[in-house]
C-alpha cells in the first residue's frame, strides 16, 4: 500500500444484528469510546468512512450529538485532530444503507467482509484481503460486530468472513476497538 492511492475501504460498527452471551439476537448500545477510538484508528489508516449502524433512533441521535460536538461545536475548536477523525463518522439504520452510500460514492459494487472471533471454513486470510485491497476499482466494507459478535445469518450473507485474530491463549474476546486497530494495521500498516 502507498499513500498516493489508498484503497476503497470503509469500516462499519454494527450494533444490530448482534448476539448476547446467550446467543440471542439483540441490538447493543452505542458507546462513546468506540466512536472516538475507531474514528481515530480509521483516520490513522486512511479508511474512507466509519459507519455506525443501529436501528434505534435514540442511539442514532446520541451518535449525531457526540459527533456534532466534535465537528461543529466547541470540541472541534478545542481538539482539531479529534474533529478530523470524527468527520469520518456516518450514522445509518442498516447495512443496506451503508452499502448504498458507499456504492454511490465509489461508483462500483461493494464487497462486504465481516469479522468473527471464531474460525470459519473458507475464511479470507489477512494477506489475501490485503492483496485484494490493491484493486482500485473495487470498494470494500469491513464490518465489525459489537456485544458478542455478529449473528451467524449475517456472517453467512457476507461476501467474505475474515480470519480471526489469534492470541497465544484460548481466550478470544477482544474489545472491538482493539480488533479494529489490529486488523487495520495488518491490512494497511506500513511494514
Amino acid at each position: 500500500m502507498n499513500n498516493l492511492s489508498p484503497p476503497k475501504l470503509s469500516v462499519a460498527l454494527l450494533h444490530h444484528p448482534v448476539k448476547n452471551k446467550h446467543g440471542e439476537i439483540i441490538t447493543s448500545a452505542v458507546t462513546n469510546l468506540d466512536l472516538h477510538d475507531i474514528a481515530r484508528i480509521a483516520k490513522t489508516y486512511g479508511v474512507e468512512s466509519f459507519y455506525v449502524v443501529t436501528p434505534l433512533e435514540d442511539q442514532r441521535a446520541l451518535v449525531e450529538k457526540i459527533v456534532s460536538h466534535w465537528i461543529d461545536g466547541w470540541g472541534g475548536t478545542y481538539n482539531p485532530n479529534r474533529k478530523e477523525a470524527l468527520s469520518l463518522v456516518k450514522v445509518k439504520d442498516s447495512l443496506i444503507q451503508v452499502v448504498d452510500d458507499i456504492k454511490a460514492k465509489a461508483g462500483t459494487d461493494v464487497r462486504v467482509v465481516v469479522t468473527c472471533a471464531s474460525e470459519k471454513q473458507n475464511a479470507l486470510r489477512f494477506e489475501d484481503f490485503k492483496n485484494r485491497l490493491n484493486d482500485p476499482a473495487q470498494a470494500y466494507l469491513l464490518a465489525f460486530g459489537t456485544a458478542w459478535g455478529l449473528t451467524e445469518e449475517f456472517l453467512e450473507s457476507a461476501d467474505f468472513v475474515l480470519e480471526p485474530i489469534k492470541g497465544n491463549t484460548e481466550y478470544n474476546h477482544l474489545p472491538v476497538r482493539s480488533a479494529v486497530a489490529i486488523i487495520l494495521d495488518r491490512l494497511l500498516g506500513v511494514e
